[in-house]
């Protein structure tokens, strides 16, 4: 009688990466550490630059009193970093909305803090508004979800009004430019609808985009204030449009004809030639 030998099986072990096997407590210390870690090295590298900038003015004296906004733009920064340190986490993108706006007010505060010019607040007030644009569009990217560049397409494009008009002091342009508001509607909506083939939302864009076509281009010659390279916008939208309906049509009409052809019958059952 022979005896088989007895072979050793061998399992495959899944190798688990190192910081899984970590506690929760050591991770969540280790991104506290690096969240801290980061922003003050910002801070640091701000402080030394309004130290540097303040010696070389002769107003060395002022630093800290004028240097205070740093710790509104750490604020800011302890807000923003957290989506890019853990990207994984889609969630920590909330932060965007209270971030963006925080450090842009920080920013604007520093620069009027280290200038002496605070009247700059008059001009550059609207930046606040594109803050939060800026913040929904950050979202969508990191969620996601297109869908969010709806508001930030509202938001944004009133901030870039608000801001002409600040620059400009051309307030009197809002009876035009109030048509930004359908517009901001429906280009998210038409960029989506493209993206993702969506018929129904991208007619609703084109239709959205077109009223406020017609209508920018109505307000701009019946108010005699308007400025002439207003009044070629609204006009230059429509005929946009309607170029772009007249590619998609032929774009349908195309991708139709390339559908599956009917092919003749074939006679199962061939004549047999005559003796």
């Amino acid at each position: 009688m022979f005896r088989i030998p007895h072979t050793p099986t061998f399992q495959v072990i899944e190798r688990i990466p190192y910081s899984e096997l970590e506690p929760k407590e050591v991770q969540m210390q280790k991104k506290a550490s690096l969240l801290i870690g980061v922003t003050l090295i910002a801070l640091g590298v701000l402080a030394l630059a309004a130290n540097l900038l303040l010696r070389a003015t002769g107003t060395s004296f002022l630093l800290g009193f004028r240097a205070w906004p740093i710790l509104v733009v750490g604020a800011g920064i302890l807000f923003c970093l957290p989506p890019f340190l853990f990207p994984q986490q889609r969630g920590l993108s909330g932060l965007f909305v209270p971030g963006i706006p925080t450090l842009i007010t920080g920013a604007i505060l520093f620069i009027a803090s280290l200038s002496g010019h605070w009247s700059i607040w008059a001009t550059l007030w609207p930046l606040e508004v594109l803050s939060v644009a800026v913040a929904f569009a950050l979202m969508a990217a990191f969620l996601r979800i297109p869908w969010l560049m709806i508001p930030a397409s509202i938001v944004g494009l009133t901030g870039l009004v608000l801001q002409f008009c600040a620059v400009t002091g051309w307030w009197s342009s809002w009876a035009v430019l109030w048509t930004v508001e359908p517009f901001a509607v429906g280009l998210p909506l038409l960029v989506i609808g493209i993206a993702k083939k969506i018929e129904g939302v991208k007619l609703a864009g084109i239709i959205l985009c077109g009223l406020a076509g017609l209508a920018f281009a109505g307000m701009s010659s019946l108010l005699v204030t308007s400025l002439w390279i207003t009044r070629l916008i609204g006009p230059a939208l429509i005929l946009g449009l309607g170029i772009l309906l007249v590619v998609m049509a032929f774009g349908k009409r195309s991708s139709g004809n390339d559908g599956p052809k009917m092919e003749a019958p074939v006679d199962s059952h061939p004549e047999e030639p005559a003796a």
